[in-house]
């Protein structure tokens, strides 16, 4: 099993996207600060701006939401999914992409991370 954290501005926003959209389960939530949610074999932890985890570093830096890392959720109907997710009005960052391993698209999250959705060849 894999554990990703992710940043997000609001915690309760995200969880529902997660839950609703992506068809996550919510494991633990620890109010506005922090929620557990898990999809099959990965654990999602979503941190929020009050999570010891969101604190500045000693240089001052601050962990934010957003970037081009992502986790990847494998599928069976990527056009399908595609298609109710855009019915939902998930914002997506590309077009469906074909490669010579199979099909992807990056989708995003309510506080900006990236979702790749991938359905083999």
């Amino acid at each position: 099993m894999a554990s990703v954290r992710y940043f997000v501005t609001d915690v309760d926003e995200a969880v529902r996207f997660y839950v609703d959209r992506l068809g996550f389960a919510l494991k633990q939530q620890f109010g506005p600060a922090m929620a557990i949610l898990e999809r099959g074999d990965l654990t999602l932890w979503l941190a929020g701006p009050g999570a010891s985890a969101s604190r500045a570093m000693p240089d001052g830096g601050k962990p934010i939401p957003g970037g081009w890392n992502r986790f990847v959720i494998e599928v069976e109907d990527l056009a399908g999914l595609v298609e109710t997710l855009h019915r939902k009005s998930v914002p997506f960052r590309n077009e469906i992409v074909v490669g010579p391993g199979g099909k992807q698209i990056l989708c995003e999250d309510p506080s900006g991370n990236l979702i790749e959705l991938f359905e083999s060849a």
